[in-house]
């Protein structure tokens, strides 16, 4: 065990036994944007054993805002592949792979799921949100929700083998209206961070405070609820 994980390794609800379970685990993590910015980062530096990444889009100026993957001069290559060099550049001890290709309904990204302990959903759209939901009812693997909306944003961990709450609990139908794309980079980079906290928590310890509930925090009055599904 390497002096990287000692602060976190000091506390109780991880030690060492959570720690080599982390060593030992594997995230499947959808999106490498906004929201996988903070997963991704958190879930390397913690020494999450093995990471998989689905991302298929080419850093824009835009994107700079709030993903901090990246960087001007990578204005235009594949996110992919810059994510996996700031990654691997944290922590050279976690196995990263990355898949520059859309989260699809096949039987390569099924074996993933199949494999995989959890879940993290940082997709921005309805149609990948409910394919993470099914293939996660599937396997039986918790799927950790995050979504974002200017300053306010959802956390909630769904799809738990012992819970009964799924994505289509929440929304049956997608909602109408499509995704509102308005954003402050703190705002992704808050719910990231609790996404990335409670992915680690299932993964020591297979519980997390949010299973079969949603946290809804608004940022702009500091309000957090949280809600039973």
């Amino acid at each position: 065990m390497t002096e990287r994980y000692n602060r976190q390794m000091i506390m109780p609800e991880i030690g060492e036994v959570g720690q080599q379970r982390l060593l030992k685990s594997h995230v499947v993590v959808v999106g490498a944007g906004g929201l996988g910015s903070p997963v991704l980062t958190y879930l390397v530096n913690a020494g999450i054993g093995k990471i998989t990444v689905f991302e298929m889009d080419t850093v824009s100026v835009s994107n700079l805002q709030r993903q901090f993957l990246y960087t001007t001069h990578q204005v235009g290559e594949n996110k992919a592949t810059c994510a996996a060099e700031f990654l691997k550049a944290r922590n050279p001890e976690v196995d990263i792979v990355v898949h520059n290709q859309r989260f699809e309904n096949s039987e390569e990204i099924r074996s993933l799921v199949a494999q995989a302990d959890v879940v993290v959903d940082c997709s921005d759209n309805y149609q990948t949100r409910y394919l993470i939901n099914d293939l996660c009812t599937d396997y039986g693997k918790p799927m950790v929700y995050g979504a974002i909306n200017a300053l306010s944003g959802q956390v909630a961990v769904l799809c738990h083998p012992n819970g009964h709450a799924t994505y289509r609990t929440l929304f049956p139908e997608p909602p109408s209206g499509g995704a509102n794309k308005a954003v402050i980079g703190p705002t992704p980079g808050v719910i990231g961070a609790m996404q990335a906290l409670q992915t680690i928590m299932l993964l020591v310890n297979n519980d997390s405070v949010l299973v079969d509930k949603l946290c809804d925090v608004d940022l702009k009055t500091m309000n957090t609820s949280v809600f039973e599904l």
